[in-house]
């Protein structure tokens, strides 16, 4: 698998240090990763800042690195919704647009995205039809560009995996893929092979990271006792020291013959504080971890 680093790790949006884009990628490459994952939004790939001239630059310090791009994130919510006469689709169709052009620019052949987040009182089969008309004119967009769409299970809608792959059946676009990662799963109590397995043969992209669970409980005074609360704290340690049995999610992916992208994130409060050395730390024990159970190929070698 080709080993990458999402930027939004250096992002500096959960207290964490803040690189700029330039910065991050001759960090990237000190790190030891070819290969980065770039945020569609700022403080990073925003399409509201980056004019041509940026991209130009931007192109030209990747390659002074070594540094390829081939995923843009795209952050969505296709069940947003407001004012009746605010086009809130089109917006979100549009910004998919904008990076998917910037990113052909810069060299990527997929840019992730999200399906929906469910509110009270929303029409469940009407959230499923907006979602999956929307997803398919962006897979179409997108292959104007050249892109493929991956869809990773985040949001609320179709976040199962026998529900992702009926989105994914009902979308019907070539290029519309998955982005498929083991967090939500793990958390959902799926089974991790089996769930990889069946995911695998549409996956184009996985996107990684480990966390402990911290049960809560609210003390109840008139028993002398605590109530057990749901859910429990997720927080982000080293990976391989979680709860997320990686070794059977990656066994499932590559029994479904996936070889494609993996890719380290911190989008999260992590164990240790978000100081420069501490996410480095994190990003050099997920490379260390993935070459040592002979799943990194392609990656870098230098720094680190």
């Amino acid at each position: 698998m080709q080993l990458g680093l999402f930027s939004i790790s250096y992002a500096g949006l959960w207290g964490q240090t803040a690189l700029n884009l330039h910065a991050f990628v001759r960090h990237a490459a000190e790190l030891g990763f070819g290969t980065v994952m770039l945020a569609g939004k700022r403080p990073h790939l925003s399409p509201l800042d980056t004019t041509p001239e940026v991209l130009a630059s931007l192109r030209q310090e990747m390659q002074s690195q070594g540094i390829r791009c081939p995923v843009i994130a795209a952050y969505l919510d296709l069940g947003a919704t407001g004012a009746a006469e605010v086009p809130w689709l089109e917006m979100q169709l549009l910004y998919c647009e904008s990076l998917c052009r910037m990113g052909a620019q810069l060299g990527a052949q997929i840019v992730r995205v999200f399906t929906a987040y469910e509110s009270p009182g929303q029409d469940g089969n009407a959230l499923w039809q907006r979602v999956v008309l929307a997803l398919r004119e962006m897979s179409l967009r997108a292959a104007s560009h050249g892109l493929t769409v991956a869809i990773q299970n985040h949001h609320d809608l179709a976040v199962h995996t026998s529900a992702l792959l009926e989105l994914l059946q009902d979308i019907d676009q070539p290029n519309c893929k998955l982005g498929f990662d083991a967090w939500s799963p793990a958390l959902r109590g799926e089974n991790l092979h089996e769930a990889a397995r069946l995911a695998a043969p549409h996956t184009v992209l996985t996107t990684n990271a480990d966390y402990v669970r911290l049960p809560r409980y609210h003390y109840q005074p008139g028993y002398i006792n605590y109530l057990p609360m749901r859910p429990d704290l997720v927080r982000a340690v080293p990976f391989g020291t979680g709860f997320i049995e990686y070794p059977a999610f990656f066994e499932g992916l590559r029994a479904g013959g996936f070889e494609g992208l993996a890719i380290y994130e911190m989008c999260s409060p992590i164990r240790g504080g978000g100081s420069l050395e501490n996410l480095d730390r994190y990003a050099r024990t997920y490379r260390r971890w993935m070459e040592e159970q002979g799943l990194a190929s392609g990656a870098a070698s230098s720094g680190g």
